[in-house]
């Protein structure tokens, strides 16, 4: 039987054309693929068949091991009565502009986009077929509460979360930031309660790999100030960097208010300085002067590495701040002290004698911090239906007010009655009818008259396309997880004031064959890759990944600036939708969609499998006829049938959440 991958060759410039205006312009869900002109897949002669390329960690079938906190047990109803909340302050947003709310969804186009909003991919076959049969009334309800305890859910706000929080393994180069990014997932994983998460990640102190939430403080290594700015921006939905050097220009943020903010953090040290080491003599540079004088220049660089990565760790002192030399303002002089000072609220009862930082971080994550609650909220209904309630989500000022006051505010007033359960508050998002009606094109140019009328369409995130490729083409999509604090700790951790030349040296070659980063990624690629490809969630993926890769052509940040994808449609992207690795991963003997349509008895069941598993619907009778001709003009039914994935892959209908 030949391979579904073998079929293709590049298609005519013509149909190029065709399908650049099919996915950026929109247009018809449905295009013909090229028709079949060669042979060209690499095939075993002697069965007949072509190998299965794909790795055979790929072909497991056995479920991920993660143990995933789901919804509280009993508190369904009360779920509801949160959607209804929620429901009424649409329909009142609804009634003040005049509008009525779209038509409800289909179960077709409901379980599509629950599994991307949830899970972060598309369902199997399997999965819409059962949904699709199911005659439970609250089958909807009983599906998001599955997702919501899948390791997918996991996956998916992980992925939503790195963006946010711009983690990266190797934020610099000395720093190994592995176990921080760990952490985030297990805080997901866990669901430990935001106001918690946050509060921890802002107060942590100590080695990464001993405490790594200190990896929240590290990845503004030696930056107080824009440590503050990205805080701010991040957990409070404010953009007051450029009060670093001047007052803000239209809103009320001084420049002295940003350097009273700054004070409560500025006294956090994130290295060890001399007088922290035995003998107040910093042992790094008598370590890597002994390494370039014994070892070879291939052993120096680990060695020198992680001796240097050792040194970062986060610590509280009593270093004050001063205003810049050049303050130019009536209310301080240049190089003044500044005394912390909140620039609203007061400090939560029992912080008046916490140090600084603990301070600052007690009053941030406050339950009377409303902006704190807004702001999380309005990230989390943005990721959701595609718009925030205040656009854009890290712009709340007096002069861009939210679409709906009400909406905001039932939002945030139900995120602290769940004592900060960001779970609970999705569950009861998506719960709500105001969730579940049709998708719209929206246009937020003009904000002042936007309206809530359903979901946006929009296009899968870069980690989105990426796994729901991977759905299609893998039975084991998670092969490996990211290493632990506890799994890296035994590689990379020395005590400093302790080891000498020789025990660092052990160290360093052990290091040197796992989680030396180039190394760690040369051994996953022999074990799980796929022409250069690791096949396995995006979430488990190194990151960023390079700029060539499929996940940065389709908007993965870099992660230098906060919440730094894209959507953006890009020729790049199109070219490797047509003939890139990945869109061949899914073609080839062994692939899930593979093997499910070469089970079929007939083309046309061949052909529903198809819809099903790649768009969650069934054919139409127009598709039913197009699919049949492409089938019956291809050299044989399978490379027609891989034809007709290939085509479907390739429309708007795949690509975007509806």
């Amino acid at each position: 039987m030949k391979g579904l991958s073998s079929c293709f060759v590049l298609p005519s410039p013509a149909f190029v054309a065709r399908l650049v205006v099919l996915i950026v312009l929109g247009g018809n869900w449905f295009a013909f693929a090229p028709r079949a002109v060669g042979q060209g897949g690499r095939q075993n002669r002697s069965q007949g068949q072509p190998p299965v390329l794909l790795p055979a960690s790929s072909q497991l079938t056995s479920p991920v091991q993660m143990q995933v906190a789901g919804v509280k047990p009993g508190t369904r109803a009360a779920a509801q009565a949160g959607a209804s909340r929620i429901d009424q302050a649409v329909l009142n947003h609804l009634r003040q502009r005049g509008r009525r709310p779209q038509s409800a969804v289909s179960d077709s186009t409901f379980v599509r986009r629950i599994y991307l909003d949830l899970a972060g991919r598309i369902p199997t076959g399997d999965e819409v077929k059962a949904f699709l049969a199911s005659p439970e009334p609250e089958k909807r309800l009983q599906l998001i509460d599955d997702l919501l305890a899948s390791p997918d859910y996991v996956s998916n706000f992980y992925n939503m979360w790195a963006d946010v929080l711009r983690l990266t393994e190797r934020p610099e180069p000395n720093m190994i930031a592995d176990p921080y990014l760990a952490y985030v997932k297990d805080a997901i994983r866990t669901n430990l309660a935001y106001d918690k998460w946050v509060y921890e990640m802002l107060t942590a102190d100590g080695k990464i790999w001993d405490n790594p939430a200190v990896g929240y403080q590290l990845r503004d290594n030696g930056m107080p100030l824009p440590y503050v700015d990205n805080t701010v921006r991040i957990f409070l939905g404010t953009q007051i960097g450029c009060a670093q050097c001047h007052d803000h220009p239209f809103e009320d943020w001084s420049q002295r208010q940003f350097y009273e903010l700054a004070a409560f953090t500025s006294g956090t040290l994130t290295r060890l300085g001399r007088n922290q080491f035995k003998d107040k003599k910093n042992p790094v540079p008598t370590l890597i002067s002994q390494a370039q004088q014994q070892l070879s220049q291939q052993q120096v660089g680990p060695l020198q590495r992680l001796v240097r990565a050792n040194t970062y760790s986060v610590q509280e002192s009593k270093r004050k701040l001063k205003l810049p030399h050049d303050y130019a303002y009536t209310d301080g002089k240049p190089n003044q002290v500044v005394t912390p000072h909140l620039p609203w609220g007061t400090l939560p009862s029992g912080a008046d004698e916490a140090s600084p930082r603990k301070q600052f971080a007690a009053w941030l994550t406050s339950a009377d911090n409303e902006r704190f609650s807004r702001t999380v909220v309005n990230r989390l209904w943005q990721r959701l239906t595609g718009v925030g309630v205040v656009e854009p989500v890290d712009d709340f000022t007096d002069s861009n007010p939210p679409f709906s006051e009400e909406l905001l505010t039932t939002l945030a007033e139900q995120l602290v009655e769940v004592d900060f359960d960001l779970k609970e508050v999705m569950r009861r998002i998506v719960y709500s009818t105001s969730y579940q009606l049709d998708s719209v094109e929206v246009d937020i140019g003009d904000w002042e008259s936007f309206t809530y009328t359903g979901p946006a369409l929009r296009r899968m995130t870069a980690e989105q396309v990426w796994d729901s490729i991977l759905t299609l083409t893998v039975y084991n999509p998670w092969p490996f997880q990211r290493p632990t604090a506890a799994q890296l700790r035994q590689y990379v951790a020395l005590d400093l004031d302790q080891v000498n030349f020789n025990q660092v040296q052990t160290q360093a070659d052990r290091f040197s064959k796992t989680y030396l980063l180039n190394v760690y990624k040369q051994n996953l690629n022999k074990q799980h890759g796929y022409k250069g490809l690791l096949l396995a969630k995006a979430s488990e993926l190194p990151t960023p990944m390079p700029a060539g890769h499929f996940l940065r052509q389709f908007g993965q940040s870099d992660r230098a600036s906060i919440s730094g994808g894209t959507k953006a449609a890009t020729v790049p992207q199109i070219l490797t939708m047509f003939n890139g690795p990945i869109t061949h991963s899914m073609l080839e003997r062994g692939s899930r969609i593979y093997d499910a349509v070469a089970a079929t008895e007939n083309p046309r069941e061949a052909v529903d499998l198809i819809f099903l598993t790649v768009l969650a619907r069934e054919p139409t009778a127009e598709d039913r006829r197009m699919a049949a001709s492409e089938v019956g003009s291809a050299k044989t039914q399978l490379i027609g049938l891989g034809n007709v994935i290939w085509a479907l892959l390739n429309t708007r209908e795949f690509l975007f959440v509806r």
